[in-house]
């Protein structure tokens, strides 16, 4: 390269021979050293500014290159450099342009361009903001004097500065109408390292009034106009919320759909074949085996496998039970119904008799879904049933606040929020899943009838399908039936596809009126459970009293306690006062065991009993939440302690129970104070809830007081009752007398109400009389 003679200095840019990522990072080492440090070792020459400008300009070049400035941000570098005064650095320009398109050169960021270069004719501003490059520049005319004004620039003239440095799309003038200060103009370039080129070598550049600029000259500043305003992407999610916020739900939906419920098919699984609990762990049950044979041994007492107190029981419902079993090996799509009184064994006649060493059983109690208050507790209570999880139902909660926010926004609903429908529809999709997967576990390719479907497979093989148990349905059904409507929805979604067998408990009578919804052209499998037969009753507490002597006796030669207690003679006519409910002779016989005769041991029962209804269903009833009153209460009490049976008819008939009398009984039998029994689909007696409930209304109607109190309450209702009556008539009677004529209808009518009003004032007078009575009574005893 030739030394200039004298060395005037001038400016050049190169674009397009730094890539932007190669810019310095606040958290990152200086790279200004990395690079130094490569230019000394000679590594990294694609990445060192001063090897690239070097490789850029031919060696017959003449000028002397004194600095070089990066601009990494631009993606070029500013060379200062000298130059022989006799060649015009336009020359310079001209070849140095003419050698890069004959030797292109190509940067290993981006090879498809080339490095262009271009004297710098203004005064480039080198500044590190945050502004960065774009294909719109926007050009401001500044006057050079103080007080002057300048013109707009044309189109032609700025056309003519600007298009060496790459083709435009477009000049856009200021709006003639615009007041803004100083003027300017934006041009469109095609590229961004056209106007990054343009920039950093027009800014500042001073027009001539020969060029187009006014007459004391023209100064043009540059700077880059974004495409795009800041925020716009968030501007516009803000500013369209009725497109927005319903693709975050159904991203949200999707998300939840592929991530959270295969992991929560996977614990329902475990939940239903027990792989992860402890207790049907192998080695758990052999070490607990060990300890209980230890035990028994230490205290001189063999290990009984079996209550012989149930077995009783279990012999005499055997033929129950294998009719289950043999249901359970069958085809039909139907349901299997255990419907019996609470306390009479249901679920021990299922789980561990019927379904006895057969495995993938799963147990819904619906007590806990039904008493659950608010949507969250009840998703919460119906997910733990199943073993759903993870579950987030305190996201209920928070989804409905922001859709009726949204809703007040935009006027529409988000769909964020799930009704408690559809959120139970997806715990109980996801429970069928996992008791497909389970009925389908043990199916090869080597099977004999491999070649079959999964529904065929199913449907040949009823073994193979595991067991649904539905306990206590219909529990308190007459506050919400929701619950019990999406599942015998899906009950029979999984007998009808052949799923799983599906096994109901109830204690109601009318579980057919709600089952029939889910599957009305199907017969239900029903079994009938009721109270043990007296014979069977004394065996079990005899049973149950001899379970843990029986071993001990045949030893030593000694005689069982029912053998040797002379006491028990007086159990035929407990058990005929007590019943044969398992709950209370499990109860009756406990007592028993401690030492107490049977008589004893019945009084006890019945005078907890009494105490359990008079608190439950007359003195603690709370109105806003029970359908019945004291008095309705008291009238079935006193009725059922004289007579056994009550007809159904004849007590809606009573004062007592004219309004509303349907819904109270429905009410009391599902608080089980009465059970209610049906002929031909209509309901027509009434009896105690439980076999000792009789007794226990008895002891109670024989308490004078309690007595006195609770007729003189219901004395005082129906005293109210006539005088609702009579103030009636009587408004009636006032209208019929403002009538300007008084025929014979008239007058029919006026008789009736006349003989209506003298009836209902005979009833008051009477319930008077028997009021004083009562409080006599109240007033002479304790």
């Amino acid at each position: 390269m030739r030394q200039p003679s004298k060395s005037p200095y001038e400016k050049m840019f190169s674009g397009g021979c730094l890539s932007p990522e190669l810019q310095p990072h606040p958290a990152q080492k200086s790279l200004q050293k990395l690079l130094d440090h490569a230019h000394q070792q000679k590594a990294l020459p694609a990445m060192d500014p001063m090897a690239v400008t070097r490789k850029s300009l031919p060696e017959s070049l003449p000028i002397q290159v004194s600095k070089v400035l990066p601009r990494y941000k631009e993606g070029g570098v500013f060379v200062k450099f000298s130059h022989d005064p006799a060649v015009p650095a336009t020359e310079i320009e001209t070849t140095l342009q003419v050698y890069l398109r004959d030797h292109p050169i190509r940067p290993w960021f981006s090879p498809f361009r080339r490095v262009r270069s271009f004297l710098v004719q203004g005064r480039p501003w080198l500044e590190d903001l945050h502004r960065f490059p774009s294909s719109k520049l926007k050009v401001e005319f500044v006057p050079l004097g103080p007080g002057s004004e300048t013109p707009d620039l044309s189109e032609e003239t700025l056309y003519g500065l600007f298009r060496k440095y790459g083709k435009m799309g477009d000049i856009t003038p200021q709006p003639a109408g615009s007041k803004d200060l100083p003027r300017y103009a934006v041009l469109h370039f095609s590229r961004i390292r056209h106007a990054i080129m343009a920039k950093n070598c027009m800014h500042r550049y001073i027009v001539s009034e020969s060029e187009g600029g006014a007459e004391t000259e023209t100064l043009i500043k540059i700077m880059y106009e974004q495409r795009i305003k800041a925020h716009v992407v968030r501007d516009w999610i803000f500013n369209h919320p009725r497109i927005v916020i319903p693709l975050i739900a159904a991203f949200l939906a999707t998300f939840t759909v592929a991530v959270f419920d295969p992991i929560r098919t996977f614990f329902i699984k475990s939940h239903i074949t027990h792989n992860f609990h402890i207790t049907d762990n192998k080695a758990y049950k052999w070490l607990r085996s060990q300890a209980t044979r230890a035990n028994d041994l230490l205290r001189l007492k063999r290990h009984k496998t079996e209550d012989a107190s149930l077995s009783t029981i279990w012999d005499d419902r055997k033929s129950a039970i294998e009719k289950i079993q043999n249901w359970l090996m069958e085809t039909a799509d139907t349901f299997i119904v255990i419907q019996g009184p609470r306390g009479s064994g249901k679920m021990e006649l299922v789980l561990d008799q019927s379904l006895k060493g057969r495995g993938n059983n799963l147990v819904i109690d619906c007590k806990p879904i039904q008493e659950a208050r608010g949507d969250s507790a009840t998703i919460g209570a119906a997910a733990a049933e199943v073993g759903y999880r993870p579950v987030f139902s305190w996201m209920n909660s928070i989804s409905s606040l922001i859709d009726l926010a949204a809703q007040g926004t935009i006027g529409t609903k988000t769909g964020f929020s799930e009704t408690l429908d559809t959120q139970l529809a997806k715990i109980w999709q996801n429970t069928t899943n996992a008791l497909k997967a389970i009925a389908l576990d043990g199916r090869s390719n080597d099977d004999k009838d491999s070649e079959l479907g999964d529904d065929e497979y199913l449907e040949a093989h009823p073994e193979r399908r595991p067991v649904v148990i539905i306990n206590n349905f219909l529990h308190k059904s007459q506050e919400s039936s929701v619950v019990y409507d999406k599942i015998s929805e899906w009950a029979a979604g999984l007998t009808t596809a052949n799923i799983a067998h599906v096994i109901f408990l109830t204690n109601d009578v009318s579980f057919s009126k709600s089952l029939s919804k889910a599957l009305p052209d199907r017969v239900f499998r029903e079994i009938s459970l009721g109270d043990c037969t007296p014979e069977v009753a004394k065996r079990f507490v005899i049973n149950h009293l001899d379970a843990d002597s029986i071993d001990v006796a045949k030893d030593e030669k000694r005689l069982l306690p029912s053998q040797s207690r002379q006491d028990l003679s007086e159990l035929d006519s407990c058990i005929d006062i007590l019943g044969g409910r398992l709950t209370d002779l499990e109860f009756l016989a406990r007592r028993i065991k401690t030492g107490e005769s049977p008589n004893k041991a019945v009084h006890e029962i019945i005078q907890q009993s009494a105490s359990e209804i008079l608190k439950m269903y007359i003195l603690d009833v709370d109105r806003s939440a029970r359908k019945w009153t004291p008095e309705q209460a008291w009238v079935l009490i006193k009725s059922l302690a004289a007579h056994p049976t009550l007809r159904y008819n004849e007590l809606l008939l009573s004062d007592t129970y004219k309004s509303g009398g349907k819904s109270v009984l429905q009410a009391l039998e599902q608080a089980e104070l009465i059970s209610i029994l049906s002929s031909n689909g209509r309901p027509h007696s009434i009896h105690p809830g439980k076999p000792v409930y009789r007794a226990a209304f008895k002891q109670l109607t024989e308490d004078k007081v309690l007595r006195a109190s609770l007729d003189l309450k219901g004395l005082g209702e129906l005293i109210k009752m006539e005088n609702q009556g009579i103030e009636k008539a009587e408004a009636e009677l006032a209208l019929l007398g403002s009538l300007p004529g008084q025929g014979k209808e008239v007058q029919d009518r006026v008789k009736w109400l006349l003989g209506k009003m003298a009836k209902a004032q005979g009833n008051i007078e009477r319930y008077e009389r028997e009021s004083g009575n009562l409080k006599k009574v109240l007033e002479r005893d304790y």
